[in-house]
């Protein structure tokens, strides 16, 4: 049963009540039986409103979908793996990734590069850090 027949329902029982509507509750029945009866209208239409936009929705996502793949030769594969998006060298799982202390910013840093260093430089504060090398992980101070 959907909101409008439960509406009509209780209207009916209302109406089989037998209520005098000269009296004021026989009015005040009356009208929220009118006013509930109107509610569950906005409401079925609201819903169907609803539906409408979410296909549309449905629609305008798929079409976005395939423009990226197009312009940008994107495949929603491409984000499923939790690899950086840096450019950098964690294709070859030779990464490391650190946040900068003092800026909060996230560095993609190459073990080959620092290989022979216990400092690395932030490139976006400049602060140095120190980086502890291990042979499973690695951390800074």
């Amino acid at each position: 049963m959907n909101i409008s027949e439960k509406s009509a329902h209780l209207k009916g029982l209302m109406e089989g009540m037998d209520y005098d509507l000269t009296t004021k509750e026989g009015k005040l029945f009356a009208a929220i039986a009118d006013l509930l009866e109107d509610i569950a209208l906005s409401v079925i239409d609201l819903e169907d409103e609803a539906a409408v936009l979410g296909d549309y929705i449905e629609e305008i996502d798929e079409d976005l979908g395939e423009v990226e793949r197009v312009v940008y030769d994107v495949d929603d594969d491409d984000y499923d793996d939790d690899e950086c998006d840096c450019d950098c060298c964690c294709e070859d799982g030779d990464c490391l990734e650190l946040t900068c202390p003092a800026c909060g910013e996230l560095l993609y840093l190459d073990y080959d590069e620092f290989e022979d260093k216990d400092t690395v430089e932030c490139p976006s504060c400049g602060k140095v850090l120190s980086v502890i090398k291990d042979d499973e992980d690695e951390t800074e101070e």
